[in-house]
């Protein structure tokens, strides 16, 4: 692939451009379709514009709990019946929450997907919402926060990240949010949370694969049309003050190598220097030839791992650098020699032969994105709602393109500072002292 000149890969995709149709319903509910006859199968995905973000500070972890908690079922759908309908007509069905947004997706049949349009529309007009389906889905949510974040090893590097490099914007906290206000929420409260987020106007219905137009749009307008329009959603318009001195910690985990986490505050998607933080990483980290891996891994062998990858949010976010150490390196060393990577960018031009490599590279992960047919609608949905623009799927690569190597080397010198960042050194939790035993004395004779 690096062989190839980017021209060629831009006629490629030009050639294969995603055609789609994209309209409004009365009640707000932005709907996104692309057709595509090559296999028998359709992808119906729904977009809620809410995420963590969108939270009360004293009520965090609500988005993602409705990620669960909508799968409880609805007035007509009973209670684990959900995940049954879709697996019993040969579909496969998930969802994920982040800090901007709700995903939910069903992969179906082609001759199933009135069900799938069926299944949304319940979701976002009759949820059932009641205090046993609470309980479950929060004895379910603390089993994944126990699994991801306290028995995985560097597992709670984002919670410690972010609530350290954010001290006013709701970024501070991630999407899984807090138990304790899981625990203290009454059933009112999830109930407001679901009929102000979960709306058509709050929405964006994008379906790809095998369908007919004239049918699809007919089944459209009868489940989702009469849902009534919701108010509108007032978004939060904290900014985040600019920063000035680097903030450290020492974080002790249950792991065996010392590890380096640093964040550094970057622009929110979508924006022009966005696309040059987004293409420093790619120099420093994508693949075995990137800058960080030949350096830092093969030839000084100072880290198991070593990446760097921006961490793309609606708002201004951070571009996020994660090292493990080798066996015998200090975690200083490590962190060291990943400034002198960066220092690398900030001071020399990468040559042209570096700068067409990445290029080819953004090509091919933009292509290799849209090759399934959930990849597209989710892609589709997300250029919407984010940038204003579904036909970027087709055209983003052009801003890419913009981006210059004096770009690149001006992004790392603005945002790949010291003040502007959070490191955070993980090492092994230290073993407890064992307790002492009580001394024997002989006794005299």
């Amino acid at each position: 692939m690096a062989g190839l000149s980017f021209g060629v890969l831009s006629a490629n995709a030009q050639a294969s451009k995603i055609e789609f149709e994209q309209y409004k319903l009365k009640n707000g509910l932005d709907v996104i379709l692309h057709e595509d006859h090559s296999t028998p199968i359709v992808a119906v995905t729904v977009l809620y514009h809410v995420g963590s973000k969108n939270e009360d500070p004293t009520r965090t972890g609500f988005a993602h709990f409705f990620e669960h908690l909508l799968f409880e079922g609805s007035e007509n759908i009973g209670r684990g019946e959900y995940m049954k309908l879709v697996q019993n007509n040969g579909g496969i069905l998930n969802a994920n929450t982040s800090f901007d947004r709700t995903f939910y997706f069903e992969i179906l049949p082609s001759n199933q997907l009135e069900l799938g349009l069926w299944l949304e529309s319940e979701r976002m007009l009759h949820a059932k919402i009641d205090q046993k389906g609470v309980e479950t889905q929060r004895e379910v949510v603390k089993e994944e926060y126990r699994q991801r974040y306290e028995n995985t090893p560097y597992g709670s590097f984002l919670p410690n990240l972010f609530k350290r490099a954010f001290v006013e914007h709701p970024y501070q906290w991630v999407p899984i949010g807090s138990l304790e206000h899981l625990n203290a929420a009454k059933i009112e409260e999830f109930r407001d949370f679901y009929k102000k987020f979960y709306i058509p106007n709050n929405a964006t219905l994008s379906i790809a694969g095998d369908f007919d137009k004239k049918e699809l749009k007919a089944w459209i307008n009868k489940y989702f049309s009469t849902i009534p329009k919701g108010k509108d959603i007032v978004r939060p318009t904290i900014v985040e003050p600019k920063k000035i001195a680097e903030i450290r910690d020492v974080i002790e985990d249950n792991i065996q190598l010392p590890a380096v986490m640093m964040g550094y505050h970057t622009p929110a998607q979508g924006s022009a220097d966005a696309y040059a933080v987004d293409m420093v990483a790619q120099i420093l980290s994508q693949g075995k030839s990137s800058r960080m891996q030949k350096s830092i891994v093969d030839e000084q062998q100072k880290a198991l791992y070593v990446g760097a990858f921006p961490f793309p949010t609606e708002d201004p976010g951070m571009a996020l650098m994660f090292g493990i150490t080798n066996m015998g390196v200090s975690v200083d060393d490590l962190e060291a020699a990943i400034d002198v990577e960066v220092a690398k960018v900030q001071s020399e031009l990468i040559s042209d032969e570096e700068f067409q490599k990445l290029k080819n590279q953004i090509e091919n992960d933009m292509v290799s994105g849209n090759t399934k047919i959930e990849g597209i609608a989710e892609s589709l949905a997300n250029y919407s709602v984010y940038y204003g623009d579904a036909n970027l799927i087709n055209t983003e690569v052009e801003r890419y393109n913009k981006v210059t190597k004096q770009d690149i080397m001006n992004a790392a010198k603005k945002y790949f500072t010291k003040e502007n960042r959070v490191v955070l050194h993980y090492v092994p939790k230290k073993a407890e002292a064992p307790a002492n035993e009580p001394e024997m004395k002989e006794e005299k004779k």
